[in-house]
């Protein structure tokens, strides 16, 4: 993705509505428009079958650049601290998995980023717990002075991102950070990191099984679930750009297999 904003989309995971968004990350990406359903399932088979036909998982070289690994070093928590990082197409199972490793495994001291946004807390969200809670001039501002590790805008006026300091200051009180979040913010906090962090995409087993998957949840309609689609498709072309790829056709299996991965890492 070259310097600037692209249109992709994005689920708030608050409304369950889908949104064009545009990026904020400097990198390079493939943005796919498709026309149609039978377009959107032919190019997923086809990105699909290219990546099971990789037999593993590629891992991404540490393109740290010098001027930002120092600062790693400098402001880093304890050594034993790092950032599990995730990220998958709607309807993979990721959520599931990660919040059985947050529930089941305390030993692995993993610990939610803190995300900041522009939007107004909601119920009883209180600032520095779910998000931190800033206006939207001040979110701008805090672009301005490069404080994001990766941001995006859902639409207008309505921005996500990832604090610099928070992470360093989670990193410091002895927690492993994960972060959920979408290819490219994934890809950038990886690559900002290098090998203290850890990134995972959780893979569908199919197009089909994946449809299957959102119709049964029941709660997006016929257009909501092709656009998911779509964003697959876009989704699964970073795939190899991750440390490990996991396959979620049977979801003990791939909690276990992620749970060895995160222990693994954990250890070295």
């Amino acid at each position: 993705m070259e310097d600037g904003a692209i249109g992709n989309y994005k689920n708030d995971s608050h409304t369950g509505e889908l949104y064009h968004l545009h990026f904020g990350i400097k990198g390079k990406g493939i943005f796919l428009v498709l026309a149609d359903t039978q377009n959107v399932l032919q190019k997923i088979r086809h990105i699909m079958n290219h990546l099971n036909e990789q037999n593993k998982p590629q891992t991404v070289q540490n393109t740290t650049s010098t001027d930002k690994a120092p600062l790693l070093r400098r402001g880093g928590g304890r050594p034993q601290s790092r950032l599990i990082i995730f990220s998958a197409p709607s309807g993979s199972g990721k959520s599931t998995i990660v919040n059985w490793l947050m529930q089941e495994h305390p030993e692995l001291k993993l610990a939610f980023s803190i995300s900041c946004t522009s939007r107004q807390p909601r119920g009883t969200e209180r600032d520095g717990v779910e998000y931190f809670f800033v206006s939207p001039q001040e979110f701008r501002e805090r672009i301005d002075n490069d404080e994001f590790l990766e941001y995006e805008e859902v639409y207008e006026d309505r921005f996500y991102g990832t604090l610099k300091t928070q992470v360093d200051n989670q990193l410091k009180a002895g927690q492993n950070v994960v972060f959920d979040v979408d290819v490219k913010g994934g890809v950038n906090i990886k690559r900002f990191y290098g090998d203290r962090a850890l990134s995972i995409f959780i893979q569908p087993p199919s197009i089909d099984e994946l449809r299957r998957r959102l119709e049964s949840r029941a709660t997006d309609a016929p257009q909501v679930i092709e656009d998911r689609l779509n964003k697959a498709a876009y989704e699964l072309t970073f795939a190899s750009q991750f440390d490990k790829v996991v396959v979620n056709d049977d979801l003990d299996k791939a909690k276990t297999e992620t749970l060895q991965i995160i222990q693994e890492f954990l250890r070295h």
